[in-house]
């Protein structure tokens, strides 16, 4: 920092007021922050803190347990010192080439995104050599960050579009067991990072006529939200016969459910989480916004019920008729 003792006393007063926040965040998520840490100092020293709280961890070899919640919480403390970013963004997106560019930064993320999953999944199933279980969760932490950050790069590419566009035009033959099997091998790191069990329940009749492409992505989408927001227990993947012809998927977990204040938001893209606790990944609202419309391009609604203690069930029904041999 340039300048005499005005700036390194406003850099003293700066600092103390961080620790305050994130001392007291630590303690209630929900505790209020001062509003002088909004400044553009403010907001500088925050990421300084950042990159000394990774640095020292990564020296001392990913060994202090806390870390990962110290940072957390600095994160937590940076989203409210942010400027509000809707505005800026909404003005920076409406001129005629602003959507263009946002989907073309969304494609540039999505090829690193997926090395990274690639490779952090290569490492933790211990195929490059063996880990300690401290290396196994910092993996499962990175390749959680990069699957949300991949999601949303995807959410994004697909809002372009409209967010309703089926892959396949016409139903194609495919295997549920093999869909629900994919899915799960995906989030796998991530259950395995948090310690939590995920379950999948196929339908009696394997071989369906359907859009799977889609399937995949609503229930991709659905799961890693609740593995996020699941803290000990488990998540599934359920599959019921209503008819030999139509079949409902429900994904649900063990978490603390939702915020009854909050539902009727849900599908708003763009919105800010306020409510359940983030780990890792970004809270805009984009993927359940996907999922619904992906969800009612295929002639079906997606619903939800949650309920404190009891967790959460997102829930829909569509037409898949058997087909091949079962």
């Amino acid at each position: 920092m340039q300048g005499g003792g005005a700036d390194g006393a406003e850099v003293t007063e700066l600092l103390v007021l961080l620790a305050d926040a994130v001392r007291l965040r630590q303690a209630d998520p929900a505790a209020a922050v001062d509003r002088r840490l909004c400044s553009l100092l403010g907001r500088r020293l925050l990421d300084l803190l950042r990159t000394e709280v990774v640095r020292g961890w990564t020296k001392n070899g990913g060994a202090d347990a806390q870390m990962p919640a110290l940072l957390e919480t600095i994160e937590r403390v940076r989203e409210v010192i942010e400027l509000d970013w809707e505005p800026y963004f909404t003005s920076q997106l409406s001129g005629p080439d602003g959507l263009e560019l946002l989907v073309e930064v969304a494609h540039d993320l999505r090829s690193p995104l997926t090395s990274i999953l690639f490779l952090a999944e290569t490492l933790q199933r211990g195929q490059s050599g063996p880990v300690n279980e401290v290396q196994r969760r910092q993996l499962g932490l990175i390749y959680g960050a990069a699957l949300g950050l991949s999601s949303v790069a995807s959410d994004v590419i697909e809002l372009a579009r409209g967010g309703d566009q089926l892959a396949e035009k016409e139903a194609v033959p495919f295997s549920v067991t093999a869909l629900l099997g994919s899915v799960r091998d995906i989030v796998w790191p991530i259950a395995e990072e948090k310690r939590l069990v995920v379950r999948v329940l196929p339908p009696r009749a394997d071989h369906r006529l359907g859009h799977p492409v889609a399937l995949s992505r609503v229930l991709l989408n659905l799961t890693t939200n609740a593995l996020k927001f699941t803290e000990e227990g488990y998540v599934e993947i359920v599959t019921r016969e209503t008819s030999p012809a139509r079949v409902e998927f429900a994904v649900r977990d063990s978490g603390r459910g939702i915020d009854p204040a909050v539902v009727n938001i849900l599908y708003q893209p763009f919105r800010r989480s306020t409510g359940r606790r983030r780990l890792c990944f970004s809270d805009t609202g984009l993927g359940l916004t996907m999922c619904r419309r992906l969800v009612q391009a295929m002639d079906s609604e997606l619903q939800v019920e949650t309920r404190p203690g009891w967790g959460t069930r997102f829930f829909f029904e569509v037409d898949l008729p058997p087909c091949g041999p079962q």
